[in-house]
């Protein structure tokens, strides 16, 4: 592999690829930067020829990162925000990651006290219809997951707990409990989002299961097949907060246990505010809880 021509990584450089990084598009990270696409392509070339590593898979239109290119980009990052003033470059965006419910009742907090604390670096909360919400694919510095994550090279920090509900049609004959169990879903069929969701029938015991399943790949699908009667559904008492629906009603789920929301980042070195993000998320679950 070559090691380039002697050239150190200079700070264009890192803001290409940045830009490419964030943009998917040489295109639009070239009006970005306000520089001519064979500009923005040629720079890109000359660090990758330097590391001697492919970052940027160009096989398809929207350009995606290599394994390569996600482990840089996080160095990038950390070097580029370490190399510019404060008072002109250093808006490289925070983005956080999830696939539903994001941080529940805290997520308007956090986004405003983000806001009034740390204005220079946006915090942006992205809905990535992912079991990692786009953390592993490098499209987020951090993501906040629920229940068990077992993708390698994550680094996970559990937030709190959320009690389940069950989804039910709203006018269907199990919106009129105040409460519900387990076994209250089993004689129907039980909406399974497994792409993002936490729910799988080993939730039930094996002798107890659901009479049948129907498997969805987002929330918006879930949440239609419930109002629409074609099965009944279970989540976090957050969904019912950030996800409401006219034709689907929640109830508590008294006998299912909680469920665990994490704040993920991958094991390598990130965007340098994620100590903060982790910090004042740590502050604002800290303050509901003696207020």
């Amino acid at each position: 592999m070559s090691t380039g021509q002697g050239r150190s990584i200079e700070l264009r450089h890192l803001r290409a690829f940045l830009a490419v990084a964030d943009a998917g598009n040489v295109t639009r990270a070239a009006a970005a930067l306000r520089l001519t696409q064979p500009a923005v392509s040629r720079t890109l070339a000359a660090l990758e020829q330097h590391l001697g590593v492919r970052l940027v898979d160009r096989s398809t239109h929207h350009l995606a990162l290599t394994p390569e290119g996600v482990v840089f980009r996080d160095k990038a990052t950390a070097a580029f925000d370490e190399a510019v003033d404060s008072g002109g470059l250093r808006h490289w965006p925070l983005r956080l990651g999830h696939a539903w419910s994001a941080f529940g009742p805290y997520t308007t907090p956090l986004l405003r006290s983000w806001q009034e604390r740390y204005p220079e670096t946006p915090l942006e909360l992205l809905r990535i219809d992912d079991r990692t919400a786009g953390l592993t694919r490098g499209e987020v510095d951090a993501a906040l997951l629920r229940g068990p994550v077992d993708a390698p090279g994550l680094v996970t920090e559990v937030l709190f707990s959320e009690e389940r509900v069950a989804a039910v049609t709203a006018d269907g004959p199990l919106a009129a409990h105040t409460s519900l169990r387990l076994a209250d879903l089993t004689d129907g069929t039980v909406v399974l989002n497994t792409v993002s969701g936490t729910t799988t029938v080993d939730l039930w015991p094996p002798h107890a299961r659901p009479a049948a399943t129907l498997t969805v790949a987002n929330t918006d699908d879930w949440l239609t097949a419930i109002a629409a009667g074609r099965g009944s559904g279970v989540s976090v008492a957050s969904t019912a907060d950030m996800h409401p629906h006219a034709g689907v009603a929640y109830r508590p789920l008294v006998d299912a246990p909680t469920v665990p929301l994490l704040l993920a980042r991958r094991d390598a070195p990130g965007h340098p505010a994620l100590p903060k993000l982790a910090a004042m998320a740590r502050e604002i679950i800290g303050e509901d809880s003696t207020g």
